[in-house]
């Protein structure tokens, strides 16, 4: 039987949930499966990967040949890292506790860089946001200024019909 590491699809429409899955090459993509090992959440920034890495481990070892989407998920998680470095321990390269070290490097300066990214991204999100509200700002103003304008030509029309109404009636009564 060929297994297969593969995204099963849930949630509701238009936001995407999946569930990493175990299953036979032959079932279909929502069907039957062998063993659930993760979830993966493509709607959050970044993308939230929940992964069972040793039962990940051991089905890629065993030989379960994963989808595009799935192999990329399983490199990012580190799960191709440790199977590479589990060869090398038993070629004789090193030994496991060196493997471990590497590995936990590794996963160290990917927490590092994730963390490096968020806070980018957040420092992007704060300066727009600074950006659209003095451009919110400076459009009140330019409303103000004009209002101001109007209001001011507004008293000023009504001071001249008043002038003229006054100086016709102050005439009679001075003559």
């Amino acid at each position: 039987m060929a297994t297969k590491i593969r995204l099963q699809r849930r949630g509701r429409k238009g936001y995407a949930f999946y569930s990493i899955v175990i299953a036979d090459a032959r079932a279909p993509r929502d069907g039957k499966f062998t063993e659930k090992i993760g979830t993966y959440n493509p709607n959050t920034n970044p993308a939230t990967v929940d992964l069972n890495f040793d039962r990940a481990l051991y089905w890629v070892e065993v030989g379960a040949q994963p989808t595009d989407t799935a192999r990329n998920i399983l490199q990012h998680e580190g799960v191709y890292l440790m199977k590479h470095l589990r060869q090398g321990v038993k070629k004789g390269a090193f030994d496991d506790a060196v493997a471990q070290q590497k590995f936990d490097e590794w996963k160290a300066s990917k927490v590092k860089g994730d963390e490096a990214v968020r806070a980018q991204d957040a420092k992007k999100k704060k300066e727009d946001k600074e950006k659209e509200l003095k451009a919110e700002k400076a459009v009140n103003e330019a409303i103000a200024k004009k209002v101001a304008e109007k209001k001011a030509a507004a008293a000023a029309a009504q001071a001249e019909a008043e002038a003229p109404a006054e100086t016709t009636e102050e005439a009679p009564a001075e003559a």
